[in-house]
């Protein structure tokens, strides 16, 4: 798909230079960015969504449940 962008001139001149460096085309370059990004952010809003939910969330052990765990430990002799 062809389209058109405007970016500020100083990125345009630094994606010139990577794409004479990696030896790709400027629209190479481009979509491999564009294709990056998109997978890095995919699943941004899923974890934003656990992380409120888990904000709320006691994450403390029961105390009858710690203790229980703790009298199930063999005693190390320390």
């Amino acid at each position: 798909m062809k389209t058109a962008i405007s970016i500020p001139d100083e990125v345009f001149a630094a994606a010139e230079t990577e794409a004479r460096r990696l030896g790709v085309s400027r629209s190479g370059l481009y979509a491999k960015a564009v294709a990056e990004f998109v997978a890095r952010n995919r699943g941004v809003g899923v974890r934003e969504a656990l992380d409120s939910v888990y904000a709320s969330e006691d994450s403390g052990v029961d105390d009858a449940l710690a203790r229980m765990q703790a009298a199930s430990l063999p005693d190390a002799g320390w």
